[in-house]
């Protein structure tokens, strides 16, 4: 596992890095497919924000945490990776045998017309069922998820609805 330390407005110490290695390198426990993980450490005004991003075989589990306090931002947002790793343990386990999943990043939505473009990102859309996208959805703790169907072969949409249930947004043939 190769942990990777980026700061943003922050130095990072040898003693930050000490404590991100060793709090991250817990995560092993639980799997050794973890591949390079990266943390990155923002400090905004007052706030003290973690940002985790950990790939497991074509799965991504993300988390991020803001305190007052870079320790406990840090301790916060490894709860938070520890608590999906429980949650998603069978599934993850069970994609990580059948190795069908490959690499991707989530997509950012279209910006509005009055709204500048800020950041563009590419992904690989790769086939999977409904069920596979909403858990992919929960584990980067995004409102919706794009993924190509792996029963009609064309570009979907999973998202949240407020009311707490998923929708799903697929082209008319």
């Amino acid at each position: 596992m190769n942990i990777i330390i980026r700061g943003k407005h922050i130095e990072v110490t040898d003693a930050l890095k000490s404590y991100v290695t060793k709090r991250v390198g817990k995560l092993e426990k639980y799997t050794d497919e973890f591949q390079d993980i990266t943390v990155t450490l923002l400090v905004e005004r007052d706030r003290h924000r973690v940002e985790v991003t950990a790939p497991i075989n074509g799965m991504i589990l993300r988390g991020e945490e803001e305190t007052g306090d870079m320790y406990s931002s840090i301790d916060l947002v490894l709860e938070k990776l520890e608590r999906q790793i429980d949650k998603y343990r069978t599934r993850i386990l069970r994609k990580m045998r059948s190795k069908v999943l490959k690499d991707h990043e989530p997509s950012v939505g279209p910006a509005e017309e009055e709204h500048q473009l800020v950041r563009n990102k590419k992904f690989s859309a790769k086939p999977m069922a409904v069920d596979e996208a909403i858990m992919q959805m929960n584990l980067v703790g995004h409102n919706f998820y794009v993924f190509t169907n792996a029963d009609t072969h064309q570009m979907n949409v999973v998202y949240r609805r407020k009311d707490g249930d998923y929708g799903l947004l697929e082209p008319e043939a």
